[in-house]
């Protein structure tokens, strides 16, 4: 092998290698609803799909596929949370069922979580499965609970 054939092999390296930790820095982290300017008023949305936030005091809505595995792990996390945590609304929308609220809420990789507080304002939202530690800590905050 020559040597540009090397540094083109060790550049592409680097280039996968950094495109990667980023990636893997952004998987499931909570986004505030200050970073997520792009996104403009997701609770009418949310409301047409059956989510009443008024109802709790944290609402976490999830949207996720039939075939998604980090879906089903964070549906039972969830779950979970919502039988041990009084003040946790945990719904569930299939995004194959609901494609024009997916399109307007921008969700482009499952599980997408939004997480509203009683009056319905979006507090932030996580694309990809949350760590499970940051997960309890969030709703925690939000329910008053403690660990």
């Amino acid at each position: 092998m020559s040597g540009t054939g090397l540094a083109v092999l060790a550049v592409a390296l680097v280039l996968t290698a950094a495109a990667s930790w980023w990636l893997r820095t952004r998987d499931g982290r909570l986004r505030t609803a200050q970073e997520e300017e792009g996104v403009g008023g997701p609770t009418a949305v949310l409301e047409g799909l059956g989510v009443r936030p008024a109802d709790a005091d944290l609402t976490v809505v999830q949207f996720s596929t039939a075939f998604c595995g980090p879906c089903r792990t964070t549906r039972a996390r969830l779950q979970h949370l919502q039988a041990t945590r009084p003040g946790l609304a945990y719904v569930h929308v299939d995004a194959e069922s609901h494609l024009e609220a997916v399109r307007e809420l921008d969700v482009r990789r499952t599980p997408t979580l939004f997480y509203l507080d009683r009056e319905g304002r979006l507090l932030g939202r996580s694309s990809g499965a949350p760590r499970p530690e940051e997960l309890t800590a969030v709703v925690d905050a939000h329910t008053g609970a403690r660990s």
